[in-house]
């Protein structure tokens, strides 16, 4: 477990995501590298890129998630582990799918939510996606139950 990408979405699962992390990044002396995968942009009728205050919107928050990001891999590095961060837009589940690969990482690290059937039928999930067809391990962070 040398090479571990280890997906967040800032979720309530995501301190637990981080925690783990740093104990098996410690344990096995690994490399980190965390992602953010933002949705793509929306699709718009016709060739134009779409209203203004919609890029400006998605542009802030991309901004926004890469700053978080950078704290978390800071907070690593501050435990003497060795982390990279990165921000991209597309599909969730091929971009981390795509980045794995190209990484040629050990493990996945993710969190897992509870979401209904309804969610579950309409929308997949991404944890199940990343397990049928991740090359690696992939470890699921469950949200702690209080």
């Amino acid at each position: 477990m040398k090479r571990m990408l280890v997906a967040i979405d800032f979720s309530d699962v995501t301190e637990d995501v981080v925690q783990v992390t740093i104990e098996l990044a410690q344990a096995f002396k690994g490399e980190v590298w965390l992602i953010h995968v933002e949705e793509p942009e929306p699709d718009f009728v016709g060739y134009e890129p779409g209203p203004q205050y919609v890029r400006d919107t998605v542009a802030a928050t991309i901004r926004l998630h890469g700053r978080e990001l950078h704290e978390i891999r800071d907070r690593l590095a501050a435990e003497g582990i060795e982390a990279k961060s990165f921000v991209i837009q597309g599909i969730t589940v091929e971009k981390i799918l795509t980045e794995a690969r190209r990484l040629e990482t050990d493990l996945i690290v993710l969190g897992t939510h509870e979401h209904g059937l309804f969610h579950h039928l309409l929308l997949g999930s991404v944890r199940d996606s990343l397990i049928a067809h991740s090359h690696c391990p992939v470890l699921v962070v469950p949200v702690r139950k209080a």
